[in-house]
């Protein structure tokens, strides 16, 4: 498949024929699913948009614990279902959909009691692999073992003596979610889908009872125009509600948001080659190998304020760290974290008051002629809700078309980067030499990027002072910024320092020493004023000041005030929605 860059001009061309066409499909939401429900259509041979508010996995989706899982703790819920579901789409994603982003990671549950822990808990991780087998595909990862007291903490030095009495050593896989979700939408547009972001739905087009397109706002010029599609999919997450209430209709149902966050820390803070999952009074908490650091969450608490910018209050900060020092020789402090992520998961509401106990599993709604509704979910099994959602889409308009949709390919579709990823795996020595670059560059370039790592390369070759590391984070190279602006659809600062890259969340100064000069590159490419690029400045370091000052607070209230000090770059319309038909 061809490479399609999420350029400028690629984005006013998508609005441009999003305005001018009737599309078959209009998904509303940016997130992974929202990106994979574009796909899905896209390699249908169905017409389609998507648009974003924001950036592309700018809420939930570049949150998450970064774990493409099972979920080892449904097990014990019984839902045999959706471990099954999310360990074959694991595999997939290893195997063939996108093995230059989602990689197996090795974790330790450590065990306290003897005889039973390890037959129960064994039992649990046993049924774990035995599932991924049954799903009929490869586990894509290695199996499970048990291991002694001493073997565990051969592999984790940092775990104290008393914190276990052996463990189980079993796989998992991990992905940058926010690049993977980025790289969804382009694989839609490769496929002829029209993306674009910073374009927000302000409202639903009705004919009668029945919803025939949207209304878009252009965040970036103040335009608006109108999008007309034979079914619009609502694929919007923990704002599910609010996007539903533009039809005017109550939904089936409801989604209610659970905050979770996320410490990183530096590498060399614990001793070990392994990922933790420790159990905890009210779910499981894991330490992630998170390349040269470790990322440890989650909570699980009720949210019901901003959802634009969830906070982490320091009540949050101090429950991670007060539980993961049960278990460390070497006990972490809050001088030892680099970075704090928090997201918000859209759970479907049920009986239960607590968040933890709410369903993960994915809902379908078509109670409003001419709207789909998706929601609920977990991040594994994005590809699958994706279907679903199409799948309704198609079924509710068959009598309109005049011709039969085929079903969806997608478990069969490969993202940009993930064809002839291995072969270059291979060739890295060779590519190493020819750019001049270390073989670790090229290994880091390629697990990002996988082929198109070649692009990124190309435009060293064309600008040497690209292959500079940045000034403040030199994980990353000029010449990612410069790919993400040009070829990745990051429009502001933002974008790239949180999501292009991680650089927010992996150094001590969460970017701030990097602005400038990302700002710089950025600038450049997108044709920024001295003003503008000043700007853009401002917003970020702002941004940081906000979030610092919300994590020293005691509460999610006070949390949420200090967060909203600083205001988005791009603000998103305040819309009046209508009221809900009772």
């Amino acid at each position: 498949m061809r490479s399609v860059a999420l350029s400028p001009s690629q984005r006013q061309a998508s609005l441009e024929a999003m305005s001018a066409q009737h599309l078959d499909i209009l998904v509303i939401g940016g997130g992974v699913v929202g990106a994979g429900a574009a796909l899905d259509a896209a390699t249908r041979g169905l017409s389609v948009g998507l648009v974003e508010a924001r950036d592309y996995a700018s809420g939930t989706s570049s949150r998450s614990s970064k774990l493409i899982h099972g979920g080892l703790r449904y097990l014990e819920m019984l839902d045999f279902r959706l471990v099954a579901e999310a360990l074959a789409e694991r595999s997939l994603l290893i195997e063939k959909l996108a093995p230059h982003l989602v990689k197996p990671v090795p974790f330790l549950y450590p065990l306290k009691h003897r005889v039973w822990e390890r037959f129960y808990a064994g039992s649990g991780v046993l049924l774990y692999d035995s599932l991924a087998r049954l799903s009929g595909r490869s586990r894509g990862v290695p199996s499970h073992r048990h291991l002694t007291r001493r073997g565990a903490r051969r592999i984790m030095p940092a775990l104290r003596k008393d914190a276990l009495i052996g463990a189980l050593h079993y796989y998992d896989g991990q992905v940058d979610d926010a690049r993977h979700t980025m790289m969804i939408a382009r694989t839609a547009a490769a496929y002829g889908a029209h993306v674009a972001s910073r374009a927000r739905v302000v409202d639903l087009l009705r004919d009668g009872g029945r919803v025939v397109g949207a209304k878009v706002a252009d965040l970036e010029t103040g335009e608006e125009f109108e999008v007309r599609a034979r079914q619009v999919v609502n694929s919007t997450g923990v704002w599910t509600d609010e996007t539903q209430s533009f039809a005017g209709e109550r939904g089936q149902f409801h989604v209610r948001a659970s905050k979770g966050i996320h410490l990183v820390v530096p590498r060399d803070r614990i001793r070990g080659e392994s990922g933790l999952i420790l159990r905890t009074e009210k779910s499981v908490l894991f330490v992630i190998p998170w390349g040269r650091h470790w990322i440890i969450g989650t909570t699980d608490t009720d949210w019901s304020l901003s959802k634009d910018h969830p906070a982490a209050s320091r009540s949050d900060i101090d429950y991670l760290l007060d539980h993961v020092n049960e278990v460390l020789v070497e006990p972490l402090t809050h001088e030892d974290v680099e970075g704090v992520f928090a997201g918000l998961r859209p759970l479907l509401a049920g009986e239960s008051d607590a968040t933890s106990q709410l369903s993960r599993e994915h809902a379908v709604s078509t109670s409003t002629k001419g709207l789909v509704v998706i929601a609920g979910g977990k991040y594994t099994t994005y590809r699958v809700m994706a279907k679903d959602a199409i799948d309704a889409a198609v079924h509710a308009m068959s009598a309109d078309l005049d011709r039969l949709v085929p079903p969806s390919c997608t478990e069969d579709v490969p993202l940009l980067g993930a064809d002839g990823y291995d072969a270059l795996w291979n060739k890295r020595h060779h590519l190493a030499e020819s750019s001049g670059l270390r073989v670790g560059r090229i290994e880091h370039l390629l697990n990002r990027y996988g082929s198109l790592a070649l692009e990124v390369l190309d435009l060293i070759a064309a600008d040497e002072s690209l292959a500079r590391p940045l000034t403040g984070a030199d994980d990353y190279l000029r010449a990612e910024v410069v790919y993400g602006t040009t070829h990745e659809g990051a429009r502001h600062l933002e974008d790239v320092i949180s999501r292009r890259t991680r650089i927010s969340i992996e150094t001590f100064d969460r970017g701030t020493e990097v602005a400038e000069e990302v700002a710089e590159l950025m600038g450049g490419t997108l044709g920024w004023t001295k003003s503008q690029r000043a700007r853009e400045v401002e917003h970020y370091l702002k941004r940081v000041e906000a979030e610092r000052e919300s994590q020293s607070m005691p509460d999610d209230e006070t949390a949420d005030a200090a967060r909203k000090g600083a205001p988005d770059v791009v603000p998103v319309q305040q819309v009046k929605k209508k009221a809900p038909a009772s």
